[in-house]
This record gives structure tokens, sequence and C-alpha cells, in this order.
């Protein structure tokens, strides 16, 4: 059962090592992905990379429900991005390595991908709008970076003993020390 690491696991702060197409071709790999499309739903989810299952190689699943286009969910393999335009675009980030905190970050809203997928088969693509965000923050776990360490607001959930959880803004920076 793979279990989902959270900060301050120094693992999370490593770059990921790209893998040849032997190795994800592998039996172990092959599994490691099946695993981990379930986790990332279970999870509540829209992307899941390998770090942040305490596996520091570069992959990651892109949920399907990321771009009405999919039909399916993406797994990719040594992923990298270009932005396509300038447009840039600030939205609101969590993360299940960091629970219970959100931020404001600003990405790309077009970029071009290439990867591999599962089967170790080239792949690229032009990704936009949501799906281009998530794709940014998975790469991002791949090179060590948190959205933690891009946002420009941070806020914390604060979960009271009543029904509903409130989101209260904290200012983060300050705390980075005790809270990573």
């Amino acid at each position: 059962m793979l279990k989902i690491i959270t900060l301050p696991t120094p693992s999370l702060r490593e770059r990921s090592k790209e893998i040849d197409r032997d190795f994800l071709l592998s039996p172990q790999t092959q599994k490691l992905i099946d695993e981990m499309i379930p986790k990332m739903y279970e999870s509540d989810g829209i992307g899941l990379a390998a770090p942040q299952i305490a596996h520091n190689i570069r992959i990651c699943i892109i949920g399907k429900d990321s771009d009405k286009k999919l039909k399916e969910d993406l797994v990719l393999v040594n992923p990298t991005w270009e932005k396509s335009s300038k447009k840039k675009n600030t939205d609101l980030e969590g993360c299940l390595s960091v629970p219970h905190t959100f931020g404001k970050v600003i990405r790309y809203t077009h970029i071009d991908v290439q990867a591999l997928d599962r089967h170790g088969n080239k792949i690229s693509f032009s990704a936009k709008k949501f799906l281009a965000r998530v794709i940014q923050h998975e790469v991002d776990h791949l090179d060590g970076i948190l959205f933690i360490d891009k946002a420009t607001e941070i806020y914390k959930e604060e979960i009271n003993n009543k029904p509903n959880k409130t989101i209260q803004q904290t200012n983060l920076k300050d705390e980075h020390s005790l809270k990573i």
C-alpha cells in the first residue's frame, strides 16, 4: 500500500532521477504506476508525482479530470515542458504532501509537453489552462520544488471542532523553519 509522504520529509526537496526504458518497463515500475493511479484518487488528488510516495524517479500521474478532452489518466515519464505563450494565470493550489495548506501560484496557461508514456513511447502534446497548471505542479515535484516555494500568498487550513472547515490566512514564510 502506497503512502503519501509529507513535509518535512527531505526527499521531497530532491531532484528525481530520470529513468530508462528498461527500468520503466520492469514489472516493479509498472506495478508502481498501477498503484499510483488509485492512490491519487483515494487521496482526492488531481495529480501525483512519484516523489510523493517516496520514489524519487521522474514519473507523474495526471488525472483525466484535469481536462475534459482526456479519456484516461496521463502517465508522464521524464516529462519536460516549455511555455508556448507568455500568458500566465494566478490560482489557488494545494498539495497532498503539504496538507491543509493552499497558496496562490502564478503558472503559464499554455505549455508544450514532451515525455514518455508508461510503455516507453515518446509523446508530445499541448496543454492549456488547468491541465497546464497540474502538469507544471507535478513536474515541479520531480525537480524537488513545492508549490509553497512559488506561492505569493499562503493560507493554512485550520480544522475546527465544528463540521465546517475554515481557511485562515497565515504568513507561512515567517514560520517556514517550524513547518518544513
